[in-house]
Formats: structure tokens, sequence, C-alpha cells
């Protein structure tokens, strides 16, 4: 099915899966719903598994963190431990101040980039403003990781081609990114659906995201969305 291994490092860390999960869930992360969201962390170590990617230890170690603390809360409180009672009330706590601190850095080193950014606009009055976007162009919203997991296994959740009809078809990591690349030779900007529209079974699938994943980890390409919510839209670098 594949020719190659894709590599991880175009993912961020298991505090990311985390705040991404809580934004998309729309809480408060000092009331985090934890049994939703270690079960939707899991959910995505296990497509992470099907995909065959290299996860790192990290990843695991705050899947049994997660699982403990679920745990710990759906247990009755008169049946928790006496010290566990004495040490720490809330057994999501120290997870929580963690994610808040993991939180303010992220925040700090955005706007950190932001301004770096800024710093780099003093030379735009020397660009030909015929290159320049007008005013109403509107921001692309870039996509995480994350978000391109969750489109993918929206579009996984939709194929429903028999296997058993084209089980001799053989798909590689090298022939879904010549046809990603040419596709985007014919057409700047391709919807993320549009990738799989001709998939007929899941192994196709797969191998589709995989390539995609490896054309983004390269920076041949780049992944957004024109609107927050938004289908994540493709495009060359």
């Amino acid at each position: 099915m594949r020719d190659c291994k894709v590599a991880l490092d175009v993912f961020e860390g298991p505090l990311d899966l985390l705040l991404y999960l809580i934004r998309r869930e729309e809480v408060d992360i000092r009331d985090i719903p934890i049994v939703t969201i270690a079960d939707q962390y899991i959910g995505y170590l296990d497509l992470m598994r099907m995909l065959d990617l290299d996860i790192a230890s990290e990843f695991l170690v705050m899947a049994a963190t997660l699982l403990q603390i679920k745990s710990r809360m759906l247990l009755p409180p008169e049946e928790r431990p006496v010290e566990e009672a004495v040490e720490e009330e809330d057994p999501r706590g120290a997870l929580v101040k963690q994610l808040l601190e993991y939180k303010r850095f992220k925040e700090a080193a955005g706007f950190l980039s932001w301004k770096e950014q800024e710093q780099q606009s003093v030379f735009a009055r020397y660009v030909d403003r015929t290159f320049l976007p007008g005013p109403s162009d509107s921001p692309l919203v870039e996509v995480s990781i994350f978000d391109l997991i969750s489109a993918f296994s929206d579009v996984l959740k939709r194929c429903t081609g028999d296997p058993r009809e084209i089980a001799e078809e053989l798909y590689t990591v090298t022939d879904k990114i010549a046809a990603i690349t040419a596709l985007l030779g014919v057409r700047p900007v391709l919807k993320f659906s549009e990738l799989f529209k001709d998939a007929r079974i899941r192994t196709e699938v797969v191998v589709t995201f995989l390539a995609l994943l490896e054309l983004i980890r390269l920076k041949k390409i780049q992944a957004h969305q024109p609107a927050p919510f938004a289908e994540i839209e493709i495009c060359a670098a």
C-alpha cells in the first residue's frame, strides 16, 4: 500500500491536541469535560496508528494520564482514596495548570511572530501594489494538523466502496503525490474533499491523505480555510 513512511514532524505536541479538542468543544480549560476529551484524544491516536505515523512517546504518556484522570473522575467521591482528597480535590488540577501555562506560552510566541511580521511589513511600500491583496480580500485561516486529521476522519466515514471489487489495485504515496501535484497544476486551489472524490476504498483514502501530509511536510503545498469552520483548501506553496 505504501512505499514510504510519513514522518510526524508536521505534528505538534499532545498539549496542542488537547487545546485543539477543548477549543472545538467550546469549553473553559478550567472545567474540562475530561471523559469526552479523553475519548476524543484516544480516537485521534487510533487514527494516527491507522495511518502508521510515528507517534512521539509524549502522546502516549498523555493518553495514560487522561485515562487515569478519567477513571478517578468516574469514581463516586466516597470511593476515592482519602489521601487523594487531601492532596488534590479536582483530579484535573495539575493538567489544567499545565494547559494554562502552555496556552500562555503559545500566545506569547504568537505575539512575537506577529511583531516580526509587522516589522517586515515596513518594506511593503517598495512592493508594486498591483500584486498586493485588495481591501476586499479575506485573510486565510491557517489550519493545524489536527484540523486535517478531523477532515480526514470525516472523509473516511463517508467511504462506502466495496474493497472486494478492486482488491488487487495498489496505491502508493509516491503515485498520490504525483496525482495531487498534477491536479494543482491544473487548478490553483482544491477543496480538501476533492482530493478523495474518486477514492473507492479506505486504502486509497488513507494513502491519499499520507501523500497530502508528505507534501505539507516538504512545504510543497499549503492548507488553509477561507473562513473559520469553512472546508479546508489546498494550494501550492
